[in-house]
């Protein structure tokens, strides 16, 4: 069994962010963005001031509030992210951890090779220590057949790759739904703040100046919060998909090197 390099309460994590962020959003939105001080006459249901962004915020509407809570969940995942696929890279670059393992391979030192695992972590150390666990049990047994040998290495190893892949891409849907529903929630904006700015052309008698200045607000600050939130989801998913495909590439490397130094000895 390989070490678990993801933090024992990430599976449950969402549970406690989502009401989290949800208050926080209506605090920032209510006290933040809403206070009298960013309004003419101190009133939240007049104007913001000129060039106040906080007010222009807070005439997005109860929107706002969504996607705020679409920002702080985002924020916290992407630190997540960062804590979480760090501590799966391990120590030093995986490229040179995996040069090293092929050199003791071929020096048949595989008490150095669990050595440098244990100093270098990660996923790729705790798949190549599985590996050397299995070859020097595998080899120490002169009865097994070498087909039996070569199928016991194959599956120990395929076991410790299913244990680290998913801990890898755990909660990366996450980020990427983010990156979706930001865009829309943010067009949903747009819609009902277009119907009111309408809504207060179509009144009977002088249109309604600040109906109309509001429902415009509402889709201008809306829209922008949500393609905003969707642009920054979208840059951290692609970041810490290459990271990850790096770290599989060396999983990958490093299994062949143990296979192919495993049927070298045995042949």
């Amino acid at each position: 069994m390989t070490r678990k390099t993801s933090f024992p309460l990430r599976g449950t994590l969402i549970w406690f962010v989502i009401p989290l962020s949800v208050v926080l959003a209506w605090i920032i939105y209510t006290y933040i963005l809403g206070a009298p001080s960013n309004f003419v006459g101190n009133n939240n249901a007049n104007e913001p001031l000129k060039n106040n962004y906080l007010g222009t915020i807070y005439k997005g509407g109860p929107v706002v509030i969504i996607l705020i809570t679409f920002q702080l969940i985002l924020i916290t995942y992407i630190i997540e992210r960062f804590l979480s696929i760090g501590k799966a890279a391990g120590k030093k670059d995986n490229a040179l951890f995996v040069q090293e393992v092929k050199a003791l391979l071929e020096e048949g030192k595989t008490e150095q090779i669990v050595q440098a695992c244990d100093h270098q972590r990660g996923s790729v150390a705790n798949v190549v220590k599985n590996g050397m666990g299995t070859l020097n049990m595998v080899m120490s047994d002169a009865a097994m057949p070498h087909e039996q040998k070569v199928l016991r290495m194959k599956k120990d190893l395929e076991e410790a790759i299913q244990l680290e892949l998913p801990q890898l891409n755990e909660n990366m849907v996450i980020i990427s739904t983010l990156a979706s529903i930001s865009t829309l929630m943010g067009l949903l904006g747009t819609v009902t703040g277009m119907i009111k700015a309408f809504a207060a052309l179509a009144r009977v008698g002088a249109p309604d100046a600040v109906g109309l200045s509001n429902g415009i607000s509402q889709a201008l600050v809306t829209t922008a919060l949500g393609i905003s939130t969707a642009v920054v989801a979208i840059i951290f998913y692609n970041f810490f998909a290459n990271r990850i495909d790096k770290i599989t590439y060396a999983i990958d490397e490093s299994v062949f090197s143990i296979l192919n130094s495993f049927k070298l000895k045995a042949a």
